[in-house]
């Protein structure tokens, strides 16, 4: 019988960046450049609270989720017209077909959009345009998940529900995202139960910056398909047990995870202990114009950490 051989260390880079690769935790809100937020808050004659792009990249230092999702949602508030949302799809999939990324499931939060008087089908549309563009000229199959934000009411996620079925051609499953602190999994049973229903794929943020309680309970009450993130996992040796045993893929982003603090650095990040322990873990980039990781910045310092 053969053995599989290391490869060597010099050649590692440029192989992991050539390899094909599937994008499974991408918020595409998270994928806004500075340089795009820029020129779309130009567009739309908005005034932004940085003097400018370097200003604004140098805030992104972050101490915990909550204190991303504060600027983030500050960079989302640019988007405002359909071709706002097709033009930030169109430059992560351009960047994710530099990745050789060929499959990619983008995230995106409407409620965030519908809040400030963006239409339903304002987001959506622009959104799929662009993923329908992606696959003719690129090549990349790209795919919509609607969130849930998870700080907001049940009585919302259904009314977001409800304005989102006239598309439901137009993305192929429902997820829950934003800080989980405070806000499990349990407290959406009903929403995702109608979604399952309606046919819907489910997945869930669980076990990021919350416990593995989370993740038991997106598993148990919401009965999501596969769990995102779930590095917390690693604290519960029975929920390790069951991921394993039902492979459950969990959406791991290491360099999400060191930007806000969840692990002091990649050295000490949990992922080879999930795979060891016979878990289905993929690599993602999460939120890249944050982190300052695309895909292959995710792969390539994981692997030589």
């Amino acid at each position: 019988m053969n053995s599989l051989k290391p490869v060597a260390a010099d050649r590692l880079p440029p192989l992991l960046r050539r390899m094909p690769k599937a994008e499974l935790h991408i918020h595409i809100e998270g994928s806004l450049e500075p340089e795009l937020i820029f020129a779309l808050a130009q567009r739309n004659g908005l005034a932004l609270p940085y003097a400018s792009v370097e200003a604004l990249r140098s805030a992104y230092a972050f101490t915990n989720l909550q204190s991303f999702l504060d600027i983030y949602y500050a960079g989302a508030s640019v988007l405002l017209k359909e071709q706002d949302f097709f033009d930030m799809a169109r430059a992560y999939l351009l960047k994710a077909a530099q990745d050789n990324v060929l499959h990619a499931e983008l995230f995106f939060d409407p409620q965030t959009h519908t809040a400030r008087g963006v239409s339903m089908a304002t987001v959506i549309n622009g959104l799929h345009r662009a993923c329908v563009d992606a696959h003719a000229e690129l090549g990349i199959s790209a795919l919509l998940i609607l969130c849930f934000l998870r700080h907001l009411s049940e009585q919302e996620a259904f009314e977001t529900l409800e304005q989102a079925l006239p598309y439901r051609d137009k993305f192929i499953g429902v997820g829950l995202d934003s800080g989980e602190l405070g806000d499990p999994p349990e407290k959406f049973a009903r929403v995702f139960a109608r979604c399952r229903e309606l046919g819907f794929h489910l997945v869930a943020h669980a076990g990021e910056e919350g416990p593995p309680a989370y993740v038991w309970t997106a598993l148990d009450v919401l009965k999501v398909e596969r769990v995102d993130h779930g590095v917390q996992s690693s604290k519960d040796a029975a929920l390790m047990q069951r991921l394993a045993e039902d492979r459950i893929a969990l959406t791991v982003c290491p360099l999400s995870n060191l930007k806000l603090c969840v692990f002091p650095d990649l050295a000490r990040h949990n992922l080879r202990q999930l795979l060891d322990a016979g878990l289905l873990a993929t690599i993602n980039s999460d939120d890249p114009a944050y982190f300052g990781g695309t895909m292959n910045d995710n792969f390539t310092q994981t692997f030589a950490a």
